[in-house]
């Protein structure tokens, strides 16, 4: 059997035990913690299916030059359905939107060979959302940091904390969407106070408000694509409008160690908020840089490598971009 067909053949069976698919875990009340202890025994189980696991995602395409690495992270102790039901707690926009006042791509600028923003000291730390399915926010809030920064100002860390428990239209570590996060600072215009006023918690927790006095950071505006087939000129978003948020498919990311992302995920299958910093062509196989949310320890210093082109992990079809 090829090899893609193998992959299908496993993406059936992980969708047989829930961890994949169009169950629906975000709404009100909806538990992003597995239910009960886990015992010793659960984890070694769990262990050892994710060695049975990271052994056939790196057997599959050996032959490929800097294909990702699959193996033991902090998540080798997660069966796929519990690592879902925390970790990937977003959804994309099902209407992507163009505001008429927002600056669009222009496709006379000549696109550079290699990009990072992280380079002009305008992206933040990687920060770790825990056990907290607050992917969504987490994503917005960097791409806010961003943007300021870009206009000039200091680069500060800003409260995702804010974000959880007061964007009314999500449902914090319960999850949400990038779109109705931007919607709600676009409209009711919210200053995201710095992160030292209001810390992270990793649990929801009851909005806290600030007089209209207050220092913050508020948004003007944003934008949101559907880049599918159109990858370049998502790459030249990306250096027109600062860091894009995207919602990709990010079921197999639980074993990534490093290398570039190809395979092991699908379009259509979005469940998890990012920021998308810059993109490297100077190799065989060019790919997207993508600042996660799980720690510095996760991945490639907390960052992931997705191939561009080919619309891989569905990375181009819910795109955010904000204007400050």
């Amino acid at each position: 059997m090829e090899p893609r067909a193998l992959l299908r053949l496993w993406l059936l069976c992980c969708c047989g035990c829930g961890c994949c698919g169009d169950n629906d875990n975000t709404g009100p009340g909806a538990a992003f913690i597995p239910s009960g202890p886990r015992s010793r025994e659960r984890q070694t189980a769990a262990f050892r299916e994710s060695l049975k696991r990271h052994h056939y995602l790196n057997s599959l395409f050996p032959g490929e030059n800097y294909t990702a690495v699959y193996g033991v992270n902090q998540f080798s102790y997660l069966l796929p359905e519990e690592f879902k039901a925390i970790y990937l707690r977003s959804k994309p926009s099902k209407y992507p939107r163009y505001p008429v006042e927002a600056p669009k791509p222009t496709s006379s600028v000549p696109l550079p060979v290699k990009f990072d923003w992280r380079d002009k000291h305008v992206v933040t730390q990687v920060r770790n959302q825990h056990m907290c399915g607050g992917c969504w926010a987490f994503s917005v809030v960097g791409a806010v940091e961003s943007a300021y920064a870009r206009k000039g100002q200091p680069l500060e860390e800003l409260s995702v904390q804010q974000v959880i428990d007061c964007s009314y239209n999500n449902y914090g570590c319960n999850g949400g969407t990038p779109s109705s996060a931007f919607t709600w600072l676009n409209k009711t215009q919210v200053k995201l106070v710095k992160d030292s006023e209001y810390p992270f918690k990793v649990q929801n927790g009851l909005c806290r408000y600030f007089s209209d006095s207050h220092p913050g950071y508020s948004i003007k505006d944003y934008s949101a694509f559907d880049f599918s087939g159109q990858e370049d000129e998502m790459a030249k978003a990306l250096l027109n409008f600062g860091p894009l948020v995207v919602v990709v498919d990010a079921m197999s990311w639980q074993d990534y160690l490093g290398g570039i992302i190809q395979h092991h995920c699908s379009s259509g299958e979005a469940n998890h908020a990012v920021l998308i910093t810059g993109f490297d062509k100077t190799g065989s196989t060019p790919y997207w840089i993508v600042r996660n949310s799980w720690g510095s320890s996760w991945g490639v210093d907390g960052y992931a490598h997705v191939k561009m082109g080919g619309n891989i992990c569905g990375i181009a079809d819910s795109v955010s971009a904000v204007f400050v």
